[in-house]
């Protein structure tokens, strides 16, 4: 049974709200999410970690939408942002500032300044520039800022290579080596107090929880060394990264992830802060299709979907796995059958499963694609001038549309045409042949 959609009468709800009756009333494509699976994945991961009290700051990239985040701030969580729009979405969905952390390698002058006016609680800093640059916005706003140095353990998170982050040679965080001579900057720059250190090695780790505690033992050696050297460090901010099972993973426990984040920094007296995305809301939300043909011949069987690459991008950026299963339970003893499922988009990309064995299925039918409540409606665009996919939260026998399915008239106003567009084209004045007199 899928996580906050069971099955009654042979058909798949959200929260004993029919999902064909949504269809009816929103149309397909859409998300819907489950508020009770939710509430549910964030209160476990909290019970993990009772003793700690850490600060739990939910991913916001993994998913904005403002309903979303307000459920999160009712269950008490923080916010990790990555973005001024991010920050302006969770003080806006009433997350407090002073439960905000800003992570992200590349923030910008304006950003900081913002992050600093609205007194979040620190900033994941990631490199030298960034420090330096962010003594100077402080300065000039009159403000300390609170700096957690991101470090980069150097760490395989044994997964997909484009959302690896604690490897030698990316992007992310400040090498460990280098790490101390960071902090100790931080310690001298006016504006800045360092209060911690961060660390983050990438989402949906695979390897069980071994990357994890080589990342965190790297990490906790430099609590001790910065402490030796006479600095206060606070705070760590171990990130996030604990993955969901879309097909084959076993990820690990959470509260198996609790016992070894107690054994590495129990004995260190620091506060400890999260950056869970994944884990609280992909199982907690659905992608809803409806199909619009089958293309079926001697060589293969092609369903496709209203639903396209541009409303979840996952399969054909990561090669990425979500089950599809129908709307309406098949009727017992059916024969299963290979199947490419794919979209309308004029892209081969736009594929969401090769070969994958289904039931029969035909044209109205509607189908579920599972586990997408992460890094899906938030990486949706309007390629192929296609509209946006609208977001539903289902709670307790009723359900709300939270973002709208925009109409093509908002689409095209989205665009404006400069009034000289016609000059543009104008024949250009002709000029003497070279050597003319």
């Amino acid at each position: 049974m899928l996580e906050g959609f069971p099955c009654r009468d042979g058909e798949l709800c959200a929260e004993g709200v029919p999902l064909a009756a949504i269809a009816a009333s929103v149309g397909t494509p859409f998300y819907v999410y489950s508020a009770g699976a939710i509430g549910a994945r964030y209160r476990r991961f909290a019970a993990a970690f009772a003793p700690e009290a850490p600060l739990i700051c939910f991913a916001v990239k993994a998913n904005s939408n403002l309903a979303v985040l307000r459920l999160f701030a009712r269950l008490g969580a923080g916010a990790d942002v990555v973005s001024e729009g991010e920050l302006r979405r969770a003080l806006a969905a009433g997350i407090a500032p002073d439960r905000i952390v800003f992570s992200g390698v590349g923030k910008t002058r304006g950003e900081l300044d913002a992050a600093l006016a609205a007194g979040i609680r620190q900033m994941n800093v990631e490199s030298l520039p960034e420090l330096h640059l962010l003594s100077k916005v402080a300065q000039a706003r009159g403000r300390v800022a609170p700096v957690a140095i991101r470090v980069n353990p150097d760490v395989d998170a044994l997964t997909h290579a484009k959302i690896a982050t604690g490897k030698r040679g990316s992007k992310f965080g400040i090498d460990i080596e280098d790490a101390a001579a960071a902090y100790r900057l931080a310690d001298e720059l006016p504006g800045i107090a360092p209060v911690g250190l961060a660390v983050h090695i990438g989402s949906q780790t695979g390897g069980g929880l071994d990357p994890f505690r080589a990342a965190f033992e790297r990490l906790a050696a430099l609590v001790v060394e910065l402490r030796q050297a006479g600095m206060s460090v606070a705070r760590v901010d171990l990130g996030g990264g604990l993955g969901i099972r879309y097909h084959t993973e076993t990820p690990p426990s959470v509260e198996g992830y609790a016992a070894l984040v107690r054994d590495v920094f129990g004995a260190l007296d620091v506060h400890i802060a999260f950056e869970p995305g994944r884990v609280l809301v992909g199982p907690a939300g659905l992608l809803i299709a409806r199909v619009i043909c089958v293309k079926d011949d001697m060589t293969k069987r092609v369903i496709v979907l209203d639903a396209a690459m541009n409303d979840l991008i996952r399969p054909a950026l990561y090669d990425a796995w979500h089950d599809i299963v129908p709307v309406r339970l098949p009727a017992p003893g059916a024969v299963l059958r290979a199947a490419d499922v794919v979209g309308p988009v004029c892209e081969t990309a736009d594929t969401f499963a090769a070969a994958r064995d289904l039931p029969p299925l035909a044209a109205g039918d509607l189908v579920a694609l599972t586990d997408a409540g992460a890094y899906g409606a938030v990486m949706s665009s309007t390629y192929n001038s296609r509209l946006l996919v609208p977001e539903v939260l289902a709670a307790s026998g009723r359900f709300a549309i939270v973002r709208p399915r925009p109409s093509y008239e908002e689409l095209l106003k989205a665009d404006t045409v400069p009034e000289w567009i016609g000059d543009a084209i104008a024949e250009p004045a002709s000029t003497p042949a070279r050597g003319a007199a």
